[in-house]
């Protein structure tokens, strides 16, 4: 009796094995997909001038080259990641690499501010889709466990990592070829993506359209939320674009006023839209109701406005500063590049086996908060041996540390159903939060400069980058208070050991 049940373990472990072999491959277009947009989220800040140069920019409207990716990006999240629910993950998916890639080339092509202006936009279009879309497949392929954990361990590592890259691959394309290839760099890789991805990623299942009484005829119940999209949509734009002008218009102008005035009925609307009058919400308010989504994702807010303009304000010190060129500055980001992936991917997923995710995301948000702090004492006679390499050491660790339990708790305990609308939420949140974070520390910055000049103190060369720089370890103090709140999932969940 003994031999068939030896026969039958060997099949099942057989078939867990297939499995595991076929999921894995989707892994790997998930994360080369978001790598290309958060990459493309900083590729083109090193190669900013030479784009001034080239398509002859006036100095305001050249904030916009990243300002447009930025605002269309953090509007859009929300309603992507709800096509991924509603329309199938791999045709959402696909649809997304295909904008995001042919708006990459027409920017390259750009022969003017305006076009490039608009490319930049309708390519963040493409990207809203597209990484809502990709965490959704990953949080749909890999059951909750230590297989998920471990998949977004690495999604989490290389989205990290892109940001890094962006600086560097920004500046040695500049450099050694032309802004023009920041840009159309992505066509050879979307391509290649888009035939892995139509290859490996599984057929959409078909739903059967019901009617509210139970026919199969239409599914007004599981249609698009139009209106919740245009609403979240203006009023997230609204309030970046209010937030962002404020060094050059300051906060008691009309457009800032109006534009503030637009966010708050935007936002409203959406509010009561999604809670009263929508029958197919686009972010189901029944998702706050779970502490790790509503804690979580004001952990993430506050990271996002510290961990995402950490690269802007690095950027400007290591170029205006300290003097370094575009291929120089993009190597001068190698540590923390290293660092947050080598310890996002592999560190962190291996510590959670052993200690609470909430408590790992505490600790790695205390350190991150020190790097940021040692960062803020920077000296007008540091270089980058003295002044960048020891603060990116610590925060880097941080970082590393802290993503990938936020990543993981903020998108536990949810359906499948709302998997999109919980990516998109998640993604939005951390958008929103660089994008207002970059406007608001920007701002506290020119304040602490004018303040200084209408008292007639001196001013510190570097005083707007301290200050920055001290606001963000505050911030990250913040998170680590915040994740006390957040939910303990069993530690066995979060076992990376393969079996």
């Amino acid at each position: 009796m003994t031999e068939p049940t030896t026969t039958n373990t060997g099949a099942g472990h057989a078939r867990r094995a297939d499995r595991a072999s076929a999921v894995w491959p989707v892994l790997v277009v998930a994360c080369a997909a978001e790598f290309m947009v958060v990459l493309d989220a900083s590729v083109v800040n090193v190669a900013l001038p030479a784009i001034q140069a080239g398509l002859g920019f006036a100095p305001a409207g050249l904030q916009w080259v990243v300002t447009s990716y930025a605002l269309v990006f953090a509007g859009f999240l929300l309603l992507g990641g709800r096509f991924a629910d509603l329309y199938g993950r791999r045709r959402v998916f696909l649809a997304g690499l295909v904008v995001f890639t042919a708006a990459s080339v027409a920017g390259g092509l750009a022969v003017s501010p305006a076009m490039l202006v608009i490319s930049r936009g309708v390519q963040a279009l493409g990207a809203a889709v597209l990484a809502p879309a990709s965490l959704t497949i990953l949080t749909t392929t890999f059951s909750e466990g230590p297989q998920r954990v471990r998949a977004l361990a690495i999604w989490t590592a290389l989205a990290s990592a892109g940001g890094a890259a962006g600086n560097l691959l920004g500046g040695v394309l500049t450099e050694y070829l032309t802004w023009r290839a920041t840009l159309l760099i992505n066509l050879p890789i979307g391509a290649v993506a888009v035939l892995l991805a139509a290859r490996i990623l599984p057929a959409d299942r078909h739903r059967a359209a019901t009617t509210p009484g139970g026919g199969r005829d239409a599914e007004p119940a599981r249609g698009l939320d139009v209106p919740g999209a245009v609403a979240a949509t203006v009023g997230l734009v609204a309030l970046t674009f209010a937030v962002s002008g404020v060094p050059e218009r300051g906060w008691g102008s009309l457009t800032t006023v109006g534009a503030l005035a637009v966010a708050v009925v935007g936002l409203g609307v959406f509010v009561a839209n999604e809670g009263w009058w929508s029958q197919a919400p686009l972010v189901p308010l029944r998702l706050f109701r779970l502490r790790a989504v509503t804690v979580g994702n004001t952990a993430m807010l506050l990271a996002g406005v510290s961990l995402m303009p950490m690269w802007y304000f690095l950027t400007l010190y290591m170029q205006q500063d300290l003097g370094l060129s575009a291929l120089a500055t993009g190597l001068g980001f190698l540590p923390h590049t290293v660092i947050t992936v080598v310890v996002g991917a592999q560190l962190a997923p291996r510590l959670m086996a052993r200690i609470p995710a909430r408590v790992l995301l505490a600790a790695g948000s205390v350190l991150a908060a020190a790097g940021f702090w040692w960062q803020s004492l920077i000296d007008p006679a540091d270089t980058y041996l003295s002044g960048i390499l020891g603060p990116a050491v610590v925060m880097s660790v941080g970082v590393g540390l802290l993503n990938t339990p936020l990543t993981t708790l903020v998108t536990s305990g949810v359906i499948d159903d709302d998997a999109g609308a919980a990516s998109g939420l998640m993604n939005t949140t951390k958008q929103v939060g660089g994008a207002l974070g970059l406007a608001a520390l920007l701002s506290i910055g020119a304040a602490y400069t004018s303040a200084g000049r209408v008292e007639g103190d001196p001013i510190e060369p570097l005083g707007g980058f301290s200050v920055a720089f001290g606001v963000m370890a505050l911030l990250m103090i913040a998170v680590a208070a915040l994740a006390a709140a957040l939910p303990t999932p069993d530690r066995r969940s979060c076992d990376t050991t393969v079996r």
